[in-house]
């Protein structure tokens, strides 16, 4: 993966990007669904680290949160400090993945404000419809609720350079540094494991994972523990992320938070729905 020379020209971005010019200092906001104790939030956590003129702040889930979505909870929230080698690295924060990240944003950058918000690396793809389960993309979507641009980036549960994953996350963080971020858009990566073809924009496409039932695993008087089944399916069409994911393609694909059916409100307006007395 190391070998492969990753170009984003094909992503394109025109006309959405923000005017800002190559930032004196750059600050990121970097969270995942995992938890803070993830190794593959510390390795992206060090290579983004070690650009130029960029400061890194970590805010995660204390704990794994995967599949939380944009999910929120109320009430207090607790916040603890987790400190490495005697340094300070992060933020666990006892909440959703988009807890973590509200708060990095309103809290810690109350009066230093972050440039960009990442989410990763996840572990495990969130390509096609699962994008909406994920909240490795729930957290970084609360970025773009928030006003900031975010990104998403995901790989392969194994057969995948961490390492390279981060420097090709990192490349992107330096495009946008430069050229200035997406407004409103948030960016997925998805890393698939094995040889890599190349690098492919992709619209969402249909779910890679079927939940399919469940099977009882113990009952015992009103208390039943099911285990969840679902099986994984290669995609039928190949114009999106999913197919490309699943040919070995890092996919890029841009995700807004308006999930408004446009077509269909014509229609809906000809039902002439009316108020009942």
């Amino acid at each position: 993966m190391t070998k492969f020379s990753f170009q984003l020209s094909a992503l394109v971005l025109s006309g959405l990007l923000s005017s800002s010019a190559w930032a004196q200092s750059y600050r990121i906001l970097l969270s995942n669904d995992d938890g803070i104790e993830s190794p593959l939030l510390a390795a992206l956590h060090q290579e983004l680290s070690s650009l130029p003129n960029v400061e890194v702040v970590v805010s995660a889930p204390n704990e794994n949160q995967s599949g939380a979505s944009h999910s929120s909870t109320g009430g207090p929230m607790t916040v603890e400090k987790l400190f490495r080698n005697g340094e300070l690295f992060g933020y666990a924060v006892h909440g959703r993945p988009a807890d973590a990240v509200r708060f990095g944003l309103l809290g810690l950058g109350a009066e230093d404000p972050f440039d960009l918000v990442i989410s990763g690396i996840n572990l495990g793809a969130n390509v096609g419809d699962v994008s909406h389960l994920s909240g490795t993309v729930g957290s970084a979507m609360e970025g773009i609720y928030q006003g900031v641009p975010a990104i998403a980036i995901s790989q392969d549960v194994q057969g995948v350079d961490t390492e390279a994953s981060a420097k090709f996350a990192a490349q992107l963080v330096q495009r946008y540094q430069r050229d200035g971020a997406p407004v409103g858009t948030l960016v997925s990566i998805n890393i698939p494991r094995g040889e890599l073809k190349g690098v492919a924009v992709r619209p969402m496409g249909d779910s890679y994972l079927h939940y399919v039932g469940y099977d009882l695993l113990e009952e015992e008087n009103n208390r039943s523990v099911y285990q969840r089944l679902r099986e994984i399916e290669q995609s039928t069409d190949s114009s999106t992320d999913t197919s490309a994911y699943q040919h070995g393609y890092i996919t890029i694909t841009p995700i807004k938070l308006d999930w408004t059916d446009r077509a269909l409100i014509g229609e809906i307006q000809s039902w002439d729905l009316q108020l009942i007395e």
